[in-house]
């Protein structure tokens, strides 16, 4: 039987990568440092994920066990005995990861040199490939053979899956919720081995161009809903609720379309309008499915991240300055960020915005300085824009925080 190593038994790794590759015949291992969790998958040798759709539906996975991460020696006998390894832990735990994968390796090009190892990446970071690349070189040495041995495989994953209750693990500690989208996007140049014949897989050539439409359409998406919305509906907790407003609904799917025009600028051998539209309208959708409870906390926390540099709503602006594009309305929806102070159910802030919002300066264009790395001089337009932005938000929607 084929067997695929999953790094975190967490969301991703359960309702997703999981789900995929048993129901495609593979006998899944997890790995994770959680010990509680590890023990009772190998008790129950089964979990379920239950569809939240207009009707739940629920999937038994089966043809799974686990090994706790602290079990070094078990992780990497398990390691030189498969072909393919997913990694969806968190970026905390990646060098950790990396490092018993790199030991592994190693194992493996001294016994048996011509076996390759695929690692498909399942993490929210850019370039991964890269950063795995460096990471294992720390471990294996720069003359040793990486790229022979190891395909490293980007993916964009598109999948929600929002955090259980309390009283959901209560009643099943194992169980895990998600959306029925189950299409995994792979790099199809990334494999050494043959690709894995799922119907749910989908290789594409042109990598960098899928991972910036899921940045610059579904994230963006994401984001604009959670701070726009935030900003008229403070006290409104989940995504549904935002989107049912029509106005935010409106304003989100211009602001896609804005975002979606500057990616066929980037990309108009991959993409075309027509096409995007289908998919804004489809991810609208999605965003609006009441089963699935998806909360606004969880969507526009991490403040420092979603609008820094080379994220959701910075990077496209960029790209519509170099290109003469329009970029207005996702300026405004970067504004907007400013503003979110959403909470989680137990009334805290994300830990990282804390410390934002504990050193938080009032001013718009030191915001865009030092947070988003606008520059003072070349992007004099858009600094001068926000400021107008503010103007209208203070005036409007009277926020608890006012920014100048």
């Amino acid at each position: 039987m084929n067997k695929i190593i999953v790094f975190g038994a967490g969301r991703i790794g359960r309702s997703f990568i999981g789900q995929i590759f048993s129901r495609g015949g593979y006998e899944v291992i997890f790995i994770d440092i959680n010990k509680n969790l590890i023990d009772l998958l190998n008790q129950h040798k089964a979990y379920k994920v239950i569809i939240k759709g207009q009707k739940d539906e629920s999937i038994e996975i089966k043809k799974i066990r686990g090994v706790h991460f602290d079990d070094k020696k078990k992780v990497i006998d398990e390691l030189c005995t498969t072909s393919i390894v997913t990694v969806s832990a968190g970026q905390a735990a990646l060098p950790g990861i990396i490092r018993c994968i790199g030991e592994s390796l190693l194992i493996r090009y001294k016994n048996h040199p011509g076996s390759a190892l695929d690692i498909i990446i399942a993490e929210n970071i850019r370039d991964g490939a890269g950063y795995f690349r460096k990471e294992l070189y720390r471990t294996l040495g720069e003359n040793f053979p990486l790229d022979r041995v190891a395909g490293l495989i980007e993916t964009s994953i598109g999948k929600m899956v929002p955090p259980m209750t309390e009283e959901d693990l209560n009643e099943d500690p194992l169980q895990i919720f998600a959306e029925p989208y189950n299409t995994l996007i792979v790099d199809k140049k990334g494999f050494k081995n043959p690709i894995p014949d799922l119907p749910w897989l989908a290789p594409k050539e042109n990598m960098k161009a899928w991972v910036d439409r899921k940045s610059y359409i579904h994230n963006l998406g994401h984001a604009t809903a959670a701070y726009t919305g935030f900003l008229k509906f403070p006290r409104r907790i989940y995504l549904f609720e935002i989107l049912e407003d029509q106005e935010i609904m409106n304003a989100v799917r211009n602001t896609m379309i804005e975002s979606a025009k500057i990616l066929i600028r980037l990309y108009p051998a991959e993409f075309d309008f027509q096409e995007l539209r289908i998919h804004i309208d489809d991810l609208l959708n999605r965003f609006g499915n009441r089963a699935l409870k998806d909360i606004v906390f969880r969507i526009g926390c991490d403040l420092m991240r979603k609008l820094g540099p080379g994220d959701r709503l910075v990077s496209p602006i960029h790209d519509a300055v170099c290109y003469g594009m329009a970029y207005d309305k996702i300026l405004f929806a970067l504004i907007c960020g400013f503003y979110f102070r959403a909470k989680d159910e137990a009334g805290n802030y994300y830990p990282t915005d804390e410390k934002f919002f504990n050193n938080f300066t009032p001013d718009i264009e030191k915001l865009l300085i030092n947070i988003c790395k606008f520059d003072p001089e070349n992007d004099k337009q858009i600094i001068l824009k926000a400021k107008e932005y503010c103007k209208i938000i203070n005036k409007i929607y009277k926020p608890e925080i006012v920014i100048n």
